[in-house]
């Protein structure tokens, strides 16, 4: 059974299990007793030969000075902290080459990565890993320390183990209202996974509709179970005479903004900004929170706030250091859990083509007075193409079928046509071409729900159903929306799409970004 935490990545929240998060979060409150109690807390530190690199390509200082103290806290771990303004990246060095590099130079490594780019923590851990055991090197861990709008799990970790705090360590139940700019904050983002360490969660999200929470968050909340409710204001969600004993409030990012929403950016910031007039209206005993900075100029937690009881971002920005310190202390060998760390990886089903019994075996053979698929002897018939769409989308589909299958410049035949049950329906007659068991797994990427007929001497001899299928990548003609992803083409990393199906919609392997199906194909 493997007990330790060498190896292992966190690029998202949900990278660590429940109870791999619990470990840490009691593991933290131990650390913090015997500092208290000025008891020794050599077991925290880490024993072997390691090398940490702090590599933050984007400007910060909290969390990364929180990381640098972190990891001088262990006296044995040759501690590496890269100036972003001179780092190699601003030369155009690949992200993989450079950590391929990195990766060589000491026994062990942990890398904390921060990048305006979206999803590269994921891409060193496969790449990167991939390298170490090329050349039997130890394969290396990473750690987001945040990635464009998408994750901060380590800032995660901190609120949860505060949280925790607040509340005794009783994780059987949370109320919490998340406050603020919902739509470009990563840290409330990560709450959508890092929330799920309570048993029973009900968010409470506060924004204006033009800062309100993604869609995809908010789904991804209620497939975990939480309660969710919206409101657009801090006084419409005081109206309810109930509010939450925890508040988490994030700034308004102007920086990640566009124009539309920036000219009214003073009437947003006023729904989600506290004032003195609110304070009867708060229960005793609510805390409120914040990863900070906050503005200088009218913070949504006001500074006439900062000697109240109701402050609790200051005790929350401490334990940024000590969740750290135990984050570096697991991942570097030092602590063992009394479970298997085994990364558990989802295994996706591959039976999304589904052999299909014939009824009477005459497809494509010519029958009186039926008009459609064009008879052939031997080939494929693609049946069923986009059946109940527009006739326009069908059209679409088959030309993109053509294109992506290179079955453009063969004696074939395609159309449109009424099913029996009123839809219509596309398909393509491929006379004398056999479509090879990988063309008809690309064809369920590029078309589910259809059927393929092949076909000899006049007769159907296999027959197939093709469904959604659970993962789609190695396609040149797939592509992410997300401009800030790692695998946009335009930030030349090299790096090919990868999408994983999640209820019916297509997810970004790197950056976690929600596709409906048609939107990952980029084929003109």
């Amino acid at each position: 059974m493997k007990r330790d935490f060498l190896g292992r990545t966190l690029a998202v929240i949900n990278d660590f299990s429940v109870e791999e998060q619990l470990f840490l979060y009691k593991s933290t409150q131990k650390l913090k007793e015997k500092i208290r109690n000025k008891e020794d807390v050599s077991e925290f530190q880490i024993k072997r030969e390691t090398g940490i690199y702090i590599v933050f390509v984007e400007p910060s200082t909290r969390t990364k000075e929180s990381f640098i103290n972190a990891a001088k806290f262990h006296k044995n771990a040759k501690v590496n902290v890269f100036d972003s303004e001179h780092s190699s990246f601003n030369k155009q060095e690949s992200y993989v080459d450079t950590f391929n590099m990195l990766t060589g130079y000491s026994g062990y490594s942990i890398f904390i990565l921060r990048t305006r780019l979206e999803g590269v923590t994921r891409l060193l851990e496969q790449k990167v890993g991939e390298f170490a055991e090329r050349h039997g090197i130890e394969r290396p861990a990473f750690i987001n320390g945040g990635d464009g709008k998408h994750e901060h799990p380590t800032q995660e970790l901190l609120d949860e183990f505060t949280f925790l705090e607040q509340m005794n360590f009783d994780n059987s139940h949370i109320r919490i209202a998340l406050v603020g700019d919902l739509l470009h904050g990563r840290t409330v983002h990560s709450k959508a996974n890092g929330l799920k360490v309570f048993k029973n969660v009900e968010v409470d999200l506060i924004a204006p509709e033009e800062l309100q929470m993604p869609k995809s968050y908010i789904e991804k909340m209620k497939r975990n179970g939480f309660e969710v409710r919206l409101y657009s204001s801090i006084d419409e969600y005081l109206e309810t005479t109930n509010p939450a004993p925890i508040w988490y409030f994030t700034r308004l990012q102007l920086e990640r903004m566009g124009e539309d929403i920036l000219e009214k950016a003073h009437l947003l910031k006023k729904a989600v900004t506290f004032r003195k007039d609110m304070l009867d209206k708060i229960p005793e005993g609510t805390k409120f929170y914040h990863p900070l900075p906050r503005p200088k100029i009218d913070p949504e937690i006001p500074t006439f706030l900062d000697t109240l009881p109701l402050n609790g971002w200051e005790h929350q920005a401490i334990n940024g250091y000590w969740v750290r310190v135990v984050l570096l202390s697991m991942l570097g060998g030092a602590l063992l859990a009394d479970f298997d760390t085994t990364k558990k990886r989802e295994e996706l089903p591959d039976d999304f083509i589904i052999p299909a019994p014939i009824v009477d075996g005459t497809k494509g053979v010519a029958k009186e007075g039926k008009r459609g698929i064009k008879p052939i002897s031997n080939g494929t018939v693609i049946d069923h193409i986009a059946k109940g769409k527009t006739t326009e989308e069908i059209y679409n589909t088959i030309v993109k079928i053509r294109k992506i299958l290179k079955i453009y410049d063969v004696d074939s035949a395609d159309g449109i046509f009424k099913s029996a049950d009123g839809n219509y329906k596309g398909y393509i007659s491929l006379p004398d071409k056999y479509l090879s068991f990988k063309e008809i797994k690309k064809l369920a990427a590029i078309s589910p729900n259809t059927t393929v007929n092949i076909i000899k001497d006049s007769r159907v001899v296999e027959k197939y159903r093709l469904q959604l299928p659970p993962r789609i990548y190695n396609f040149d003609e797939i592509r992410c929306k997300n401009e800030n992803c790692i695998t946009n083409p335009a930030h030349g990393e090299n790096v090919s799409a990868s999408f994983i199906q999640v209820d019916g919609k297509f997810v970004c392997e790197y950056c976690e970004t929600p596709h409906e199906y048609h939107e990952i194909w980029n084929v003109k």
